[in-house]
């Protein structure tokens, strides 16, 4: 089979291409450019995709000994990726960038671009398991549950997972590392890249007021007092805790939450930790891995890219799913993906868009 390893410069996508090519495959490969400027991209072992991970990813290649190109998607990535962000944050929204690249770039573009030129796969070094069923292949979660990353996989769809391969997802991130090393591997001790790869310095409010500008407004109650003042809605996220800069304290002592972004009144609204309690979603712009649901769904649901699972009843109406939560759940943000699961396989996922509070149901 002739596949393209995207080869980040990390030891997972390294170990990842190293096995496609020992188990006899015809591996290729490719280093995504992404940034514009790839010095603005790195600050030590924060971002990714810079030319020092290209060289790193060439000298992966170099001793796996498979052919090496880089690809320059870096206008692509920037406005399905950055761009989104941007837009997300600036309607109060709270988007996960990794979800959107896999989805718009790595099992698009780079996708779309392999087969083109005859590849019959891409594959990546994503903590995930594929497994063929005689009614098609299945996304599932990788055995090393602190590594599993099928939450921001759950976009892709049976088609580009006929296409994928995931070789990571039956071993532990300590077990890589060692075998990076048995390869000869210099990337065998590389620290990982964080979440938001083109936030270099880690500070998510000062890159999106620099994109934003400011725009002060109130923070408030449920009851819409007052409590302080902020300088733009996309500093914060749906049950934020720190940084609120609120002066009155609450009657009973115990920290407030975030509840609600509204941009257009440049509102931010928060709460006790009981009013971040929700019993249910409605999300839009399914992506299913595999057939479409036609009945109602009893399975369950993660949230948050790095959250547990909660127990749900999900049902498709029309081009939106909705979710109710068999017990309350928190922390519920609009723009971050609801996945979907029954038992370790993804069902599929979408965007999150508006929740049900208990403290309204109950109002």
């Amino acid at each position: 089979m002739r596949v393209l390893a995207a080869m980040s410069g990390g030891v997972d996508s390294a170990v990842a291409a190293a096995r496609m090519a020992e188990a006899g495959h015809d591996v290729v490969g490719v280093h995504l450019a992404l940034s514009r400027n790839p010095q603005s991209y790195r600050t030590g072992a924060r971002g990714c995709c810079t030319i020092e991970d290209s060289r790193d990813a060439r000298r992966a290649a170099d001793v796996i000994g498979i052919p090496f190109y880089i690809w320059d998607l870096a206008e692509r990535f920037h406005a399905d990726v950055v761009e989104d962000f941007v837009a997300e944050y600036a309607a109060g929204r709270t988007p996960n960038p990794c979800l959107r690249c896999n989805e718009k770039v790595k099992f698009s573009a780079v996708l779309e671009r392999a087969l083109a030129l005859d590849f019959d796969a891409v594959v990546t070094g994503h903590y995930a398991r594929i497994v063929d069923t005689p009614a098609g292949r299945e996304l599932h979660r990788a055995v090393d549950p602190a590594k599993d990353q099928s939450y921001v996989l759950g976009v892709l769809t049976q088609e580009q997972l006929a296409h994928a391969f995931f070789p990571l997802g039956d071993t532990a991130k300590t077990e890589i590392r060692e075998e990076a090393a048995r390869r000869g591997l210099a990337v065998a001790d590389k620290p990982d890249s964080h979440d938001i790869c083109f936030i270099a310095d880690g500070n998510t409010a000062g890159f999106l007021s620099e994109h934003l500008g400011e725009a002060p407004g109130d923070i408030v109650d449920a009851q819409g007092n007052k409590l302080g003042d902020h300088s733009g809605t996309h500093g914060f996220t749906v049950g934020q805790r720190k940084g609120l800069r609120i002066g009155t304290p609450a009657a009973d002592g115990k920290p407030r939450f975030v509840l609600d972004i509204s941009p257009v009144d440049r509102t931010v609204t928060v709460g006790s930790r009981a009013e971040l309690a929700v019993t249910g979603l409605t999300a839009s712009k399914p992506r299913w891995c595999g057939p479409v649901p036609t009945s109602e769904l009893h399975v369950r649901a993660q949230l948050r890219a790095h959250g547990e699972e909660v127990a749900v009843i999900a049902r498709l109406e029309g081009d939106q799913v909705l979710v109710e939560f068999t017990e309350p759940a928190s922390a519920v943000a609009p723009g971050q993906a609801v996945v979907l699961y029954d038992g370790t396989r993804v069902i599929g996922s979408a965007t999150i868009d508006a929740v049900d509070r208990v403290a309204a149901a109950h109002a």
